[in-house]
């Protein structure tokens, strides 16, 4: 095999929570790209019938299962429609997350109902995903991506709730792939500033204010990520290319 194939999803079976918009839509499109079926979950249903039409333009199926995946039973029933129409899934991608009212909080001045909710979004929702995935994928080899974020790492006095659940995911990362090993694969994947419509509404900006943030965030690769910068990094996480790649996060932030 060429190292270019090593890259091919040819014949594989994605699943990516939170598949309706942003990040979760830029990995769903590159998993296509790449050769594989992907259902896509999230609350939505809208936002998932115009991803799956966009996955289908690209040559491949396309599963959309409306899912609240802080719901354990809910995460399985997306695994067990996915096996039942598409295949058994070679790749689950736990991408669901996020700031549950788009509101960025200090530990401090965090209320316990703020607190549950956002350790439901992200890191329940990661648990149960993986916990769902690996039963799914049996005793076949299989791919498990969580994602997580750049603020997982240092201090976050403005974000941390949100920050403290990103870190958990990466320790949680780290035990499932030696849990799960050797058939199953475990990594993270942890992007820096990706403007989206969730970037935005937590943040207050907009797009016009993107230069003058890359500016003022000194990101040593001068720009902020895209969804296609994480897409692409999915996909090798995913890939043969990968194959001895475990227990690992990949920060994809332009060297923050």
């Amino acid at each position: 095999m060429s190292v270019l194939e090593t890259f091919k999803l040819t014949g594989k079976v994605a699943v990516v929570t939170g598949g309706g918009k942003g990040i979760g839509r830029g990995i769903a499109l590159a998993l296509a790209e790449a050769g594989a079926d992907v259902a896509i979950a999230a609350r939505n249903g809208d936002d998932l019938a115009a991803v799956a039409k966009e996955i289908e333009q690209r040559g491949q199926r396309a599963l959309a299962v409306v899912t609240d995946v802080t719901n354990i039973a809910a995460v399985q029933q997306l695994a067990e429609r996915t096996t039942a129409e598409l295949g058994r899934p070679d790749i689950w991608v736990n991408n669901a997350g996020g700031l549950p009212d788009a509101t960025p909080r200090y530990l401090s001045r965090t209320s316990e109902a703020n607190w549950d909710a956002q350790i439901d979004l992200n890191l329940k929702a990661v648990w149960s995903g993986a916990v769902c995935a690996a039963k799914a994928m049996g005793a076949e080899a299989g791919v498990i991506i969580n994602i997580s974020s750049r603020t997982a790492y240092g201090a976050q006095p403005k974000n941390g709730p949100y920050a403290a659940s990103k870190a958990a995911t990466n320790s949680l990362t780290k035990t499932l792939s030696a849990e799960l090993a050797p058939n199953i694969r475990v990594n993270a994947i942890a992007p820096g500033p990706v403007p989206t419509q969730n970037f935005y509404e937590s943040t207050g900006t907009s797009a016009e204010q993107i230069p003058q943030m890359e500016a003022s965030m000194r990101i040593p690769l001068g720009r902020v990520g895209s969804v296609e910068d994480i897409g692409a990094a999915v996909v090798f996480m995913a890939s043969p290319a990968a194959s001895w790649i475990t227990g690992q996060c990949l920060y994809v932030d332009g060297g923050m």
